[in-house]
């Protein structure tokens, strides 16, 4: 199989200058601000984007540290393979993330609810539609029993690479 790269296509810039105390899911990061910067060869693509209140931003983990196929996550004490998890440390380090689209000027997207760090380089966006993307679930697996936790739950530091 051919190598798949990606380039991103502008950066996302947030309070969080490091991963330790940053929310873990952009559910519970409510009203905290960010904007994207795009990229001057992508401003074309965003045309019309002013019209969703909310946004898909797919994204690199940049700060992850090497991943690992079992890992323990923010909220649980066992062990769980990580594609049964949100951890950043993944064979991709690709994030995504639901925010609020606030305003957009020129090729400056601000947003809100941001879960994501400081200088994230951004892969795409997508408009986020809830006739596309809503589903009812009827089982969210081992999160089901620690679901009430998230609100109380931030970045530990666990899944960054040192520097």
């Amino acid at each position: 199989m051919l190598p798949v790269q990606y380039r991103p296509i502008g950066v996302i810039h947030s309070k969080f200058k490091e991963p330790q105390g940053t929310p873990i899911q952009a559910s519970v990061a409510k009203g905290s601000a960010g904007f994207i910067e795009i990229f001057p060869e992508y401003v074309e693509g965003l045309q019309d984007i002013d019209g969703f209140s909310h946004i898909i931003l797919l994204y690199h983990f940049h700060r992850a540290k090497e991943y690992r196929l079992r890992v323990r996550p923010y909220m649980d004490s066992q062990v769980h393979g990580v594609f049964a998890t949100r951890s950043p440390s993944r064979p991709n380090a690709i994030g995504i993330s639901v925010v609020r689209l606030v305003e957009v000027r020129g090729n400056t997207l601000h947003i809100e609810d941001v879960d994501v760090l400081d200088e994230t380089p951004l892969l795409d966006i997508k408009p986020y539609v809830p006739q596309f993307d809503h589903r009812e679930v009827s089982r969210i697996g081992w999160l089901g029993r620690n679901i009430d936790r998230l609100p109380h739950i931030h970045d530990d530091g666990r899944f960054a690479a040192r520097s």
